[in-house]
């Protein structure tokens, strides 16, 4: 795996993160407030649509946004 593929599979894997705690954290908020499951599977996916992909990004240590290939 090359330097540009591992700082790739990096991002990814950091934008699946936050994809999963807003996830995570908006089903658990849903139930707090008393939503059904299928409320609660909304303000899930609700959340994932809404998460800054380019923030995420932006946001990873600057080691990983250095370098040829990520821009």
């Amino acid at each position: 795996m090359t330097r540009t593929d591992t700082h790739d599979h990096q991002r990814l894997e950091a934008v699946r993160q936050a994809c999963l705690e807003a996830a995570m954290a908006a089903y658990e908020d849903a139930g707090i407030r008393g939503l059904c499951v299928e409320g609660r599977w909304e303000c899930a996916l609700d959340a994932i649509r809404s998460v800054d992909l380019a923030s995420v990004v932006t946001e990873l240590p600057l080691a990983m946004n250095d370098g040829p290939g990520l821009a």
